[in-house]
């Protein structure tokens, strides 16, 4: 199954056995109103392979017991899964330590924590950070919140029409009062994938940290964030054929220690008395409460499914139903394509003439493809482009050249409708 040798599959050459892996996916294979179904939501969250619920259903039935300080069998059992994900996601990332790799619900929460505690402690009344404009609304919010709590200034990178930053543009945002920048490395609406090495490096020479929402692009293609020099990442399990539920904040060591809490309660507290509390080193630092155990371990067998097969194997599949997607899409009589970047990431997002984008899901949903219609948590660039939202299709590990083509016909199909 994840033999290194390319296929020759309906003319998409890829290195792995793409039949074979649709198997570990079994939803795959049921019916939408008696049609295949196809699926092209992957952007919002990816399918799970069998390996995976296997592993989390194995650990309820077999292992079950809360982690960390319990001297019993079961809870050592349990700590010892939680903690070896733990150092499965630091080589994943190739981070340089384990007590770098906080475990949270998912990106949303791992920026919100990074936000708030960054905040608390480096920024006030005047100060910046800067975003740019095709950022996820979890990547806005929480720093619009800070702004009403404590005065910070919100600057924005704008992008061009095929949905690129300009680094010159950048570069010219940055003013003594700039703290912190965060931005997406992938687009989940334009498939985008932003400089950020470039950025992080401008920003370093600054003196000033960078997050690096990395949501949409740890799915896609190997991450190592030694060699982006990134202060903060962020992902989500779901997003990696992992549960939902559970995600990774990494930070720099030297950083975690400077930041304060971001919940209090258990695990995370070395003593407490009503005078003072002081805190566990990290990562519990930042992990209050019981953690998800058994998502960890399902987010480790994700890690290890994908590694299996190989992320550049991944990558290279994904961007040639993504090139073939596009190409196709560019028949269809009054498309708009939104986000043209050469190399852009296993994303299509589109609008057919006047039809509204969500006339246009429903009815291929019809049809059996499932794909995304809305703003995509991303209205500040749905207003950049004059629209209200897109549809989106997005391509995953086990997507065909079939798949592309269902939806191209569909979408055919639906607009001769109107």
């Amino acid at each position: 199954m994840r033999s290194a040798f390319f296929n020759d599959i309906n003319g998409l050459r890829i290195m792995y056995d793409i039949n074979k892996v649709r198997q570990d996916f079994p939803i795959l294979s049921r019916t939408v109103y008696d049609k295949p179904l196809v699926y092209l939501d992957n952007a919002a969250t990816t399918q799970k392979p069998l390996c995976v619920l296997d592993a989390m259903r194995d650990e309820y039935l077999n292992v079950n017991a809360n982690v960390h300080r319990g001297v019993h069998y079961l809870s050592q059992q349990a700590t010892d899964l939680h903690e070896a994900a733990r150092e499965t996601v630091r080589k994943f990332i190739n981070a340089p330590k384990i007590e770098e790799i906080i475990f949270t619900r998912g990106t949303t929460e791992s920026l919100n924590l990074v936000v708030s505690s960054f905040c608390d402690e480096f920024m006030s009344e005047g100060d910046e950070v800067i975003i740019s404009t095709m950022e996820h609304h979890s990547n806005i919010v929480p720093w619009q919140l800070q702004a009403a709590k404590k005065g910070i200034a919100i600057r924005v990178i704008p992008i061009n029409d095929k949905g690129e930053i300009n680094l010159d543009e950048f570069t010219h945002l940055f003013t003594n009062r700039t703290k912190i920048v965060s931005i997406a490395q992938v687009s989940n609406v334009l498939g985008t994938v932003n400089p950020v090495k470039e950025m992080i490096k401008i920003a370093h020479e600054h003196d000033v940290p960078v997050i690096v929402d990395g949501a949409q692009s740890t799915p896609h293609f190997a991450v190592d964030v030694q060699d982006l020099d990134c202060d903060f990442f962020a992902f989500s399990g779901h997003k990696i054929y992992g549960p939902t539920g559970i995600g990774v904040l990494y930070g720099k060591e030297e950083w975690l220690d400077k930041l304060p809490p971001y919940q209090g309660g258990g695990e995370m507290i070395e003593s407490v008395s009503f005078e003072k509390t002081t805190f566990e080193k990290l990562p519990f630092k930042f992990e209050a409460g019981t953690p998800d155990y058994v998502a960890t371990h399902g987010l480790a067998k994700a890690i290890d499914y994908v590694s299996a097969l190989g992320m550049d194997n991944i990558a290279k599949h994904e961007q040639e139903l993504t090139r073939y997607c596009m190409e196709q899409m560019k028949t269809i009589d009054g498309i708009r394509l939104f986000g043209e970047q050469e190399g852009k990431d296993a994303v299509v997002s589109f609008l057919v003439g006047d039809i509204h984008h969500m006339d246009m899901g429903t009815l291929l949903d019809r049809l059996g493809i499932a794909v995304r219609t809305g703003h995509h948590c991303a209205q500040p660039l749905m207003d950049r482009y004059g629209i209200l939202g897109t549809v989106r299709a997005s391509f995953a590990l086990y997507n065909t050249k079939e798949e592309v083509d269902a939806l191209v016909a569909g979408v055919k199909r639906v607009a001769q409708m109107f």
